[in-house]
Protein backbone atom coordinates (compact mmCIF):
# COMPACT_ATOMS: atom_id res chain seq x y z
CA UNK A 1 0.00 0.00 0.00
CA UNK A 2 1.43 3.53 -0.58
CA UNK A 3 1.57 6.34 1.41
CA UNK A 4 -0.99 7.87 -0.39
CA UNK A 5 -3.62 4.94 0.00
CA UNK A 6 -2.88 4.82 3.84
CA UNK A 7 -3.79 8.48 3.77
CA UNK A 8 -7.23 7.93 1.84
CA UNK A 9 -8.34 5.20 3.85
CA UNK A 10 -7.32 6.63 7.46
CA UNK A 11 -9.02 10.18 5.50
CA UNK A 12 -12.43 8.08 4.82
CA UNK A 13 -12.10 6.13 8.32
CA UNK A 14 -11.97 9.69 10.25
CA UNK A 15 -15.35 10.72 8.46
CA UNK A 16 -17.10 7.77 9.50
CA UNK A 17 -16.04 8.01 12.71
CA UNK A 18 -16.62 11.93 12.88
CA UNK A 19 -20.36 11.46 10.68
CA UNK A 20 -21.19 8.61 13.46
CA UNK A 21 -20.70 10.62 16.34
CA UNK A 22 -23.01 13.29 14.84
CA UNK A 23 -25.84 10.92 14.07
CA UNK A 24 -25.30 9.52 18.03
CA UNK A 25 -25.58 12.99 19.07
CA UNK A 26 -28.29 13.93 16.79
CA UNK A 27 -30.38 10.97 18.47
CA UNK A 28 -29.37 11.75 21.76
CA UNK A 29 -30.38 15.71 21.18
CA UNK A 30 -33.65 14.18 20.05
CA UNK A 31 -34.33 12.03 22.58
CA UNK A 32 -33.62 14.63 25.62
CA UNK A 33 -36.16 16.79 23.96
CA UNK A 34 -38.84 14.62 24.83
CA UNK A 35 -38.43 15.77 28.37
CA UNK A 36 -40.46 18.73 28.21
CA UNK A 37 -42.25 18.99 31.69
CA UNK A 38 -40.30 20.35 34.29
CA UNK A 39 -40.87 17.21 36.63
CA UNK A 40 -39.22 15.28 33.52
CA UNK A 41 -36.35 17.94 33.65
CA UNK A 42 -35.86 17.45 37.71
CA UNK A 43 -35.90 13.97 37.33
CA UNK A 44 -33.37 13.74 34.76
CA UNK A 45 -31.05 15.99 36.74
CA UNK A 46 -31.31 13.73 40.03
CA UNK A 47 -30.63 10.85 37.54
CA UNK A 48 -27.48 12.99 35.65
CA UNK A 49 -26.23 13.96 39.91
CA UNK A 50 -25.44 10.42 40.35
CA UNK A 51 -22.73 10.39 37.81
CA UNK A 52 -19.55 12.53 37.54
CA UNK A 53 -19.22 15.62 35.45
CA UNK A 54 -17.20 13.72 33.31
CA UNK A 55 -19.52 11.23 32.36
CA UNK A 56 -22.87 13.54 32.41
CA UNK A 57 -20.74 16.83 30.33
CA UNK A 58 -22.33 15.97 26.94
CA UNK A 59 -25.62 15.09 28.49
CA UNK A 60 -25.59 18.44 30.63
CA UNK A 61 -24.28 20.59 27.23
CA UNK A 62 -27.20 19.51 25.75
CA UNK A 63 -29.94 20.02 28.45
CA UNK A 64 -28.57 23.88 28.74
CA UNK A 65 -28.76 24.51 25.25
CA UNK A 66 -32.10 22.90 24.60
CA UNK A 67 -33.23 25.23 27.93
CA UNK A 68 -31.76 28.37 26.63
CA UNK A 69 -33.69 27.65 23.48
CA UNK A 70 -36.94 26.96 24.97
CA UNK A 71 -36.43 30.51 26.95
CA UNK A 72 -35.81 32.26 24.13
CA UNK A 73 -38.43 31.24 22.36
CA UNK A 74 -40.93 31.74 25.31
CA UNK A 75 -39.41 35.47 25.69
Amino acid sequence: MTRHDLSVKSLRSSMAIRRDARSRRRSLERQLASYTSESDRLELDAILSRHGAEETSELRSIINRQAMDRLLRTA
